[in-house]
């Protein structure tokens, strides 16, 4: 491992090349010093968040690098997630490298070169997928998001020029750039491969905050201190890596080494310009998971990977600045008069909020998103947005979907915090939502002329009050714990009830698209094809879970729940639990002439296509082994024999 480690740190490996040297001549020379490495992958981003990796030797990119890097190369696109685009009867796609953004050298540390010693390297060169004519990928969403939005600001200065004048900016003139800034914190679990989960003391140690912000040690502290190293040579700029509230103590062997890893930990890093932030964000997360494997640890991006514990996140934050020609930078959302926020900051959180269910449709997409978004875990549950107690001293609530994150002395610090993204979401795609939805916000206010003790007195309101944007019937601000404060029907009041299945999330979805169908549509950063081939692609995956994973893992567990008592005699309270157990056990798996059980009901909604029906059951599913498992789990406490205990 050692010999390993000091390869990685070899100063003669280089990690990055920057836009000036993506040209024929300097790519020679480059590949010519490096001869370990060996490989470039085109990589682009599925509709699903997956990438692509067409390994190409570098001695046949040498030969035809002039119309690889024109044209790209084409592929069999029917591998990908793209349905209803690259089908079996029209699968190519064409992969078109990206000139624009920073390339990436991917090392293999497992394979290390026999003539330089050093670690084979393959350099990862971001690209968009093609298919008749059109680019339908993630990234592509962005790039034309980022580009869509850059201009529409741009219009809205010159037509409104005492926008500018709020912020001391005489005219459009004075801008060298328009930033859409974007960082992402990564949350994950990491853990000794074969290691069962214990609920019960990792429950415990979290209510007990044993391991939020602690030292890491062992072998999960060089993992994690090798891969900032790393990321600080990419030119990630990591700020901080450090445990989250998830974990448990682990243990050490007589050989003085870690045996039991349950832990989880976060990485945080450098915001970045919004499409090289999401490609900063893929990248890291494979590496993670390559430098931890490398000292025998497991990692897992999963969004719930245990229930009853902390599940993982990936907090966005979404800024938006104006850099000039003179050297300064502007934060478009910072107030110049000690105040919350400015007026375009104003209308950017109110038009996130109020089309946030558009956006989430790529945000919580799968079943293990659902899962982490429930009451007690930090995670939100409601579209609501904490601004702070007062202006003088920002504060935090960790409760809500949006945060505003401010520094009193600092002003370019002024930011919002998307908290409900988990480490899979398809950052390239709700990014791209997000932005949209902040741009009609902004164009609102801009177009009213709205000054901001209207607009913070607009956005305070509560539900059932006159709003000038917002919907009437929801609050949108709140400093007190959503979780605690409000009962579940207050908050589904307040804020609007949370989908529970990804078919309740396209239905939302489906609703604000027919009230508001320009929104995704306009500057052709989404279409209509994309945005039902990505729908199409979620709710296959969510039945097809559902199936074939989720119904087995149920079995397995139900299954598993046996009668305990053939060692002891049974109490009364004893018998009660078991009839409880015995009869909810036959209703989820047990089929009869005259009744089908819940299981066999859904896989029959499914092969007929009714996702009413296997929403319906699914909520239904989730409730029934949830009562089972707390029903089980009372009847184990209550059998004295240690040996049948020792078995469960």
């Amino acid at each position: 491992m050692q010999q390993t480690n000091n390869q990685a740190k070899n100063s003669s490996l280089i990690y990055f090349l920057s836009k000036n040297l993506l040209n024929p001549q300097s790519l020679k020379s480059i590949l010519a010093t490096n001869k370990n490495i060996r490989f470039v992958s085109l990589v682009a981003v599925d509709l699903g968040g997956n990438s692509t990796d067409e390994k190409i030797p570098v001695s046949l990119f040498l030969n035809n690098m002039e119309q690889i890097m024109e044209k790209g190369i084409q592929t069999d696109g029917s591998s990908v997630v793209l349905p209803g685009i690259a089908s079996l009867n029209n699968a190519m796609v064409s992969l078109a490298p990206d000139m624009d953004a920073k390339w990436l050298v991917d090392y293999n540390y497992d394979l290390i070169d026999e003539d330089t010693g050093l670690p084979t390297g393959t350099i990862k060169i971001p690209s968009f997928l093609e298919h008749s004519g059109k680019f339908v990928d993630s990234r592509s969403v962005l790039k034309r998001c980022h580009k869509y939005i850059v201009e529409e600001l741009i219009k809205l200065f010159k037509n409104k020029p005492q926008v500018l004048n709020y912020y001391g900016v005489a005219s459009v003139d004075e801008i060298r750039e328009v930033q859409l800034t974007v960082g992402t914190e990564l949350e994950f679990w990491v853990k000794t491969p074969e290691i069962p989960a214990d609920v019960e003391k990792l429950s415990t140690s979290q209510m007990l905050k044993e391991q939020y912000w602690k030292k890491t040690v062992g072998s999960v502290r060089s993992a994690l201190e090798e891969t900032m190293v790393l990321m600080e040579k990419y030119g990630f700029y990591p700020e901080m890596g450090h445990k989250e509230v998830g974990g448990i103590a682990s243990r050490m062997t007589a050989q003085g080494k870690l045996s039991y890893v349950m832990e989880q930990l976060e990485i945080d890093w450098r915001f970045e310009q919004s499409l090289q932030a999401a490609d900063n964000d893929f990248f890291i997360r494979d590496l993670i998971e390559e430098i931890f494997k490398l000292y025998g640890l497991e990692v897992t991006f999963s969004a719930k990977p245990i229930e009853g514990v902390a599940g993982s996140g990936k907090h966005t934050h979404l800024g938006l600045a104006l850099l000039l020609h003179n050297g300064k930078t502007i934060n478009l959302f910072s107030s110049i008069n000690d105040g919350f926020l400015s007026p375009i900051g104003w209308g950017a959180i109110m038009g996130l909020l109020k089309n946030y269910e558009l956006s989430n449709l790529f945000i919580t997409y799968t079943n293990d998103a659902l899962n982490r978004l429930k009451p007690g875990f930090e995670a939100p549950v409601s579209i609501v947005a904490s601004i702070g107690h007062s202006k003088e001293k920002p504060s935090r609530n960790r409760t809500v979907l949006v945060g505003l994150i401010r520094e009193q002395n600092n002003p370019q610090a002024t930011r919002f915090e998307l908290r409900s993204p988990n480490p899979t979401s398809n950052t390239y795609l709700y990014v791209a939502a997000s932005y949209l939805g902040i741009l009609e916000g902004i164009r609102y206010i801009v177009e009213h002329e709205l000054d901001e003790a209207t607009l913070e007195d607009n956005f305070s309101r509560q539900c059932g009050d006159n709003k000038l944007y917002l919907e009437k019937n929801r609050g949108y601000r709140t400093e007190l714990n959503v979780y605690d404060d409000f009962t579940q029907q207050e908050r589904e009041s307040f804020f609007g009830k949370s989908p529970r299945t990804v078919w309740e999330v396209v239905q939302v979805f489906e609703k604000g698209f027919r009230e508001n169908p320009t929104l995704l549509l306009e500057g052709e950063v989404f279409n209509t094809e994309i945005i039902n081939s990505f729908k199409k692609g979620a709710l296959s995956r969510w039945g097809t879970e559902i199936i074939g994973r989720i119904i087995p893992s149920n079995i397995e567990f139900i299954r598993g729940c046996k009668y305990l008592n053939h060692t002891e005699e049974a109490t009364d309270l004893d018998s009660l639990f078991w009839e409880k157990i015995d009869q909810k056990k036959r209703y989820l798996m047990k089929d009869s002439s005259k009744e089908k059980s819940l299981f066999t009901r859904l896989k029959e909604a499914f092969e007929s296509e009714n996702y009413q029906e296997i929403s319906n059951l699914h909520i239904e599913m989730i409730e029934e082994v949830s009562k089972l498992r707390a029903l089980y789990d009372l009847y184990k406490k209550n059998i004295l024999n240690s040996l049948d205990n020792s078995k469960l």
